[in-house]
């Protein structure tokens, strides 16, 4: 079992910046990779990026560029740097990792952009 609990969401303004941040705590070791993900309103939740545990990195096509994920060095939290964020990134973010066949998530952040 792994447990994930996100931070750092909020409201932010249009062109503005946050950082993510996702603790993973439990069977860690057995994470094949972590990654995050976003649920905007009215809409399927959708892939953002994901880190496997050697530090390689995928991304939306949508969102290179204006996302980065990375790790921490202690390998137990993830996070995800966001920049020019604009209303359509409003939505929950979540975090989450795969272990075998079954998905781990977390409660998920709100991020908020408005004027």
């Amino acid at each position: 079992q792994v447990r994930l609990e996100e931070s750092g969401g909020g409201l932010v303004q249009p062109g503005g910046s946050l950082r993510l941040s996702c603790v993973a705590s439990g069977s860690i070791e057995s994470m094949w990779y972590m990654a995050w993900s976003r649920e905007a309103p009215g809409k399927q939740r959708e892939f953002i990026a994901s880190i496997n545990n050697d530090g390689s990195t995928k991304y939306s096509d949508s969102m290179k560029g204006h996302f980065t994920i990375f790790r921490g060095s202690d390998k137990n939290t993830l996070f995800l740097q966001m920049t020019n964020l604009q209303p359509d990134d409003t939505g929950i973010y979540y975090c989450y990792s795969q272990i075998g066949s079954f998905t781990h998530w977390g409660q998920g952040t709100q991020v908020t952009v408005s004027s």
